[in-house]
Formats: structure tokens, C-alpha cells, sequence
């Protein structure tokens, strides 16, 4: 339960580090939506969300250590899973 709340603190460092890099102009809109994954982690929907799922996926065993934090930067920035 814990490691996922770890996991997003940890997503939020090196999300913000990589912005940091982006100063290219065709580099913007990278830049942006890092910034818009960002905002949704540090929300406290997606904190409230976040401790409710691992709290179900506690309760029935079905937690093994999976970065939700990951999988929404995937989904937000359109990356592939692999």
C-alpha cells in the first residue's frame, strides 16, 4: 500500500528532473503534458483514487508491486508499455 504512494513521489522527482532538460523549443509540448501527469499525481482525487485502489487490490491479494504512477505517465504521454 505504501510503495505505491512511494512510487508516485518517486515519479514526481524524476518527472520533474526530466522537465528540467526540455528547453527545446520542439520540446514544449513534451514538456507540457509532463507537466499535466504531474498535476494528476499531486491531485487528491488521484491520491484518493490511488489509496482506494491499493487498498482493494490489498484486500484481495491481487497486488504484487505495480506502478499505477507508471502506468497513468504511459496513458497521459501515449508511451508503449514495454
Amino acid at each position: 500500500f505504501t510503495c505505491l504512494f512511494l512510487d508516485t513521489d518517486r515519479a514526481l522527482v524524476l518527472l520533474e528532473e526530466y522537465c528540467k532538460k526540455l528547453r527545446k523549443p520542439e520540446e514544449q509540448q513534451l514538456k507540457k503534458a509532463i507537466r499535466k501527469v504531474m498535476g494528476i499525481f499531486k491531485s487528491s482525487l488521484f491520491q484518493a483514487l490511488l489509496g482506494s485502489f491499493t487498498e482493494k487490490a490489498t484486500r484481495h491479494g491481487t497486488i504484487s508491486h505495480p506502478s499505477l504512477p507508471a502506468a497513468v505517465a504511459y496513458d497521459v504521454l501515449g508511451c508503449p508499455k514495454d
